[in-house]
Formats: C-alpha cells, sequence, structure tokens
C-alpha cells in the first residue's frame, strides 16, 4: 500500500523557520522524483519545490526560492522541506506528492501519489 505521510507542521511566528517531513511507503522511493505543494481555503494547489529522485535537480516556486529548501533521504525514504524566514502568507495545508516521470514540474497531475497534508500556520 503506498503511502506518504507528512509531519511538522504547526504554528510558528513570521519570521521563523519550520522542517516538514514525508515519510514514504508501499513503492520504490528512491526511483521517484518528488514535490512539495501548498493550499489555502479556495484556491489551487500550489506549487512549492521538486526534486528529481537522483538529487541533481530542483525546482522552486517563486515565492518561495532562496527561503525553502527540498532536500531527500534515499536510504530513509523521506523527503523534507526545510523552510526560513517564514510569512503569513506562507499558511497553508503542505502535501508531498511523488511521480515517476515528473522531473521537477509544477503540475499538479503529473504527480501519482500524494500525501493527507500538513497544516502550516505563520502568525504576524
Amino acid at each position: 500500500q503506498v503511502q506518504l505521510v507528512e509531519s511538522g507542521g504547526g504554528l510558528v511566528q513570521a519570521g521563523g523557520s519550520l522542517r516538514l517531513s514525508c515519510a514514504a511507503s508501499g513503492f520504490t522511493f528512491s526511483t521517484y522524483n518528488v514535490a512539495w505543494f501548498r493550499q489555502t481555503p479556495g484556491k489551487e494547489r500550489e506549487f512549492v519545490a521538486a526534486m528529481t529522485w537522483s538529487k541533481t535537480h530542483t525546482n522552486y516556486g517563486d515565492s518561495v526560492k532562496d527561503r525553502f529548501t527540498i532536500s531527500r533521504n534515499n536510504a530513509d525514504h523521506t523527503v523534507y522541506l526545510k523552510m526560513n524566514s517564514l510569512k503569513p502568507e506562507d499558511t497553508a495545508v503542505y502535501y508531498c506528492a511523488a511521480g515517476s516521470s515528473t522531473g521537477t514540474s509544477w503540475y499538479t497531475y503529473e504527480y501519482e501519489y500524494w500525501g493527507q497534508g500538513t497544516q502550516v500556520t505563520v502568525s504576524s
């Protein structure tokens, strides 16, 4: 059974940091590209960051570039999102995703597997 389980969300003050984790199981994680997306009520899911299976390529959404860092540990089947200099507009539910042929795509429909999400709230 494929599972992606996010953790690490919570409430943080503006300017603070959080690290999200996503534990994968049920598929060959090391051969899948991974990504983070986020969503707020009434809006479409927004691309945050992606990394290829080989770790050689990354991609970031414009709103998080230079503040967020995606990483992965293939041995532990885990993908991370380190978020620095958080802003109130970063408040959202954050989802991790995995895709076999996505590269570092920002299109949600290209990703086969999704987690349930973790809430991040940034207070001003």
